[in-house]
């Protein structure tokens, strides 16, 4: 009996410490909701964040930045999120490197945590705007500019901004 409770109580403190860990957040994009796992996102961005920021040497070129995000229009998050994060799963991480391997799988990570996110807004159905089209076309005429690992490097140090976005956006779950 002892033991069985024993083993009950370990069980029971094991179980809530993993529940730290696979805790999700439920964004909410305008009709619809996504689960997505942000503490993830933001780890796997640590790791490789102070690389893509020193390595941006276009200090004067700003693709994202919290105005643009926070201009975006009530009725229009789904749509916002879906066109970043296409930017991101098609240009961005396609074009970063790392040389050094545990940023690699960092930066795959985040890739492949885009594209289920992606994924799932594909679900929503979200409509998009002109003005918000216009916004990301004006976001990609700025990547467009700069030599491609270059852009893909300055994008990777702006996704602070993105995670930012999106944590404001949720509602944690378990």
């Amino acid at each position: 009996m002892k033991m069985v409770l024993g083993f009950s109580v370990c069980l029971l403190v094991l179980l809530t410490c993993l529940s730290g860990l696979v805790e999700s957040a439920t964004l909410h994009l305008d009709s619809c909701s996504v689960g997505v796992h942000t503490h993830e996102l933001r780890k796997y961005y640590t790791a490789i964040r102070s690389n893509a920021v020193t390595g941006d040497t276009e200090i004067g070129v700003k693709l994202l930045n919290k105005k643009l995000i926070e201009g975006v229009q009530e009725g229009q998050t789904c749509c916002f999120l879906r066109l970043v994060l296409r930017m991101y799963v098609e240009r961005v991480f396609s074009n970063y490197a790392s040389s050094e391997p545990q940023q690699q799988r960092c930066s795959s990570a985040l890739a492949n945590a885009f594209v289920s996110i992606r994924r799932d807004t594909h679900k929503c159905h979200c409509h998009c705007a002109e003005d918000t089209q216009k916004t990301i076309d004006s976001v990609l005429a700025e990547f467009d500019k700069l030599e491609i690992t270059q852009a893909a490097q300055k994008a990777v140090g702006e996704l602070d901004t993105v995670l930012e976005w999106l944590e404001g956006l949720k509602r944690n779950t378990r």
